[in-house]
């Protein structure tokens, strides 16, 4: 591993950049996908926080994508030889909002590769800075974790969870069914087949249900502060900590600072897990 890793540490610095424009459609499906009755989007409106995801998408050819549905190893990421790939968290922030109809360019950099021992074996995690401009203007800087790890173990043991606070003062229940999934994963262009692929997820990942998106946990979040707060969030640290199956119905809750400075985000599993957290500020 440690010679592996010695020759992956040579991704630090690559760096790519992509543009794109900030579509109306995509917008009005998230809209439509996370269940908001809003206006349909017009050029020049506001994009909601977190909502930069649905641009910049990898449209790999289909063989090159590996037997999991991510795209095969190499390239702009590091070719880590562990098999399974997932979202770990990030640090985003937000200088000032997109707008429908700008041009948006992103350049990206891998800034870290570090090698782990978690209990379930060896870990790398690489980060990626991702700056956004928006007309020539920055307007996200993003900094996101991706974690390998090595592949399931049948029968090995569940990870257990960690109970979140009662009561909060922010609360909304979703059940993130297959349609929800199959939506999110088409506005993404995310082929992973853990959210879709139940046969996949059981036999291969031995997880007893599709896996929801750390990603749309991560936007419902930012979307129970656009519905409850004053202020539009200008930074969200997050980290994922635990999965949320498509048959449990799980909650999104918020507990704000008295001064309103910031808020604690977390969305829970149907035990009353953590399975993502967060901190936003306003």
């Amino acid at each position: 591993m440690n010679s592996e890793l010695d020759h992956l540490k040579q991704w630090i610095g690559k760096a790519e950049s992509c543009t794109d424009v900030a579509a109306a459609w995509p917008v009005a499906a998230l809209t439509a996908t996370l269940d908001r009755n809003d206006p349909p989007p017009s050029i020049g409106d506001e994009i909601p926080p977190g909502w930069h995801w649905l641009y910049f998408l990898e449209a790999k050819r289909a063989s090159e994508l590996g037997r999991d549905g991510h795209p095969k190893r190499g390239g702009f990421l590091p070719p880590v030889p562990l098999p399974r790939r997932m979202w770990a968290g990030g640090r985003i922030e937000f200088k000032r909002s997109l707008r429908v109809g700008e041009s948006l360019c992103r350049d990206s950099q891998i800034i870290a590769v570090e090698p782990k021992q978690g209990k379930s074996g060896n870990l790398v995690f690489v980060t990626v800075r991702h700056t956004i401009a928006a007309d020539g203007e920055t307007a996200v800087v993003e900094e996101h974790d991706i974690v390998y790890r090595e592949a399931a173990k049948p029968g090995e043991a569940a990870q257990q969870g960690r109970q979140a606070p009662g009561n909060p003062t922010w609360h909304r229940e979703i059940t993130a069914d297959a349609v929800m999934l199959f939506r999110f994963s088409a506005l993404i262009f995310n082929a992973h087949r853990i959210h879709y692929d139940l046969d996949y997820v059981r036999d291969e990942e031995h997880y007893p249900a599709l896996i929801v998106h750390g990603p749309l946990q991560t936007i419902l979040m930012l979307d129970l502060a656009r519905r409850h707060a004053p202020r539009t969030v200008s930074k969200l640290d997050y980290r994922a900590l635990h999965p949320v199956f498509h048959t449990e119905r799980f909650t999104v809750n918020g507990n704000p600072a008295g001064d309103g400075s910031r808020a604690e985000l977390w969305t829970a599993n149907a035990a009353g897990n953590y399975a993502m957290s967060g901190t936003a500020y306003f």
